[in-house]
């Protein structure tokens, strides 16, 4: 029995999405997991206050001593730790239990140009240097090889376990109904309003899905919506519509776009940062820029396959590395 931790992005998050993550995380390491002694820990807040590093700490103590310590997805990386996002709450002072850590399905968010050197710094302390990082796509790959780390793009575990034969039975005409997301944190009122719009008036009915902490408080900023379903905030309610109503999937959401595919349903993802733009290189999802809107009903009405390009053999390489 070996010893392991797993920086869990999902506890003490205002996203939905990364539940949608580490829930396939567990699913797709669970062969690893279940054979060994496991803690989790959230990302979200400090191990432990520096000073209790003074006297002997029985959780610090495990960690140093662990065999494999895990974080798994999000956009987690960032170029400037000066200006760290809450989903990483770490420091050059509180870092220590993150030694040799090892990244899953994780992505950049180039929160500056430049990577700065006390980035650099913070990042040898506590990135793995024996075990080859798993990231999301290949921007995220480069940029750790250029800090000297070794990296392999899997894409984020939610991808793992899709195959051609689940994507054939995806439909590709469009469905009577629809589930749409938006996003608290990346506003933009005119085209999402247009989104509203286009999607009110091409399905009978429309399904909201409040995936952000905030996202319901900005669907009420718009017009037009007194119609529109609003469900709970839940993977199990989301995932219950998304097989009971006979839908296509539209939205701002990456995860909640992928969380349909897994549902096979039809999926339209409407691109608002560098995530689906990154990981739709690599993967092929069927996306639109925001900024494009105006060609969304012609997709809608369109017909169209779902071919995600899972690379399954890069998957294995990196998974056979906690299997010796």
């Amino acid at each position: 029995m070996k010893k392991m931790c797993i920086f869990d992005t999902a506890t003490g998050s205002m996203n939905i999405g990364d539940q949608i993550i580490m829930n396939a995380f567990e699913k797709e390491m669970q062969d690893i997991i279940n054979q060994n002694f496991c803690i989790r820990i959230s990302t979200h807040t400090p191990i432990c206050h520096f000073y209790q590093d003074l006297s002997i700490n029985p959780m610090i103590n495990y960690l140093q001593n662990c065999d494999f310590k895990f974080i798994a997805g999000t956009n987690i990386l960032l170029k400037n730790m000066m200006l760290p996002l809450t989903q990483w709450n770490i420091n050059s002072f509180n870092c220590k239990g993150y030694k040799n850590v090892i990244l899953v399905g994780c992505g950049l968010n180039s929160n500056s140009k430049k990577t700065n050197l006390y980035t650099k710094r913070l990042y040898k302390r506590i990135l793995s240097k024996e075990y080859t990082h798993s990231v999301r796509d290949e921007e995220t790959k480069i940029f750790l090889e250029s800090l000297g780390f070794k990296a392999i793009n899997t894409g984020c575990p939610t991808i793992w376990s899709i195959t051609p034969d689940m994507c054939k039975k995806i439909p590709t005409k469009k469905s009577k109904n629809v589930i749409f997301t938006l996003t608290d944190y990346a506003k933009d009122k005119e085209q999402d309003q247009k989104l509203i719009n286009i999607l009110i008036k091409e399905y009978k009915k429309v399904y909201f899905f409040p995936q952000g902490a905030n996202d319901e408080e900005y669907l009420n900023e718009f017009s037009n919506r007194k119609d529109i379903i609003i469900l709970k905030p839940n993977l199990q309610s989301f995932s219950d519509a998304l097989l009971n109503n006979n839908c296509d999937y539209v939205g701002t959401r990456l995860h909640a776009g992928i969380f349909a595919i897994n549902h096979q349903v039809r999926s339209i993802i409407i691109i608002v940062d560098n995530r689906a733009r990154d990981m739709s290189k690599s993967y092929n999802f069927n996306c639109i820029e925001r900024k494009s809107l105006d060609n969304l009903s012609t997709l809608i009405n369109s017909k169209f396959d779902t071919s995600i390009n899972i690379n399954k053999q890069n998957i294995e390489i990196f998974k056979n590395q906690f299997r010796k």
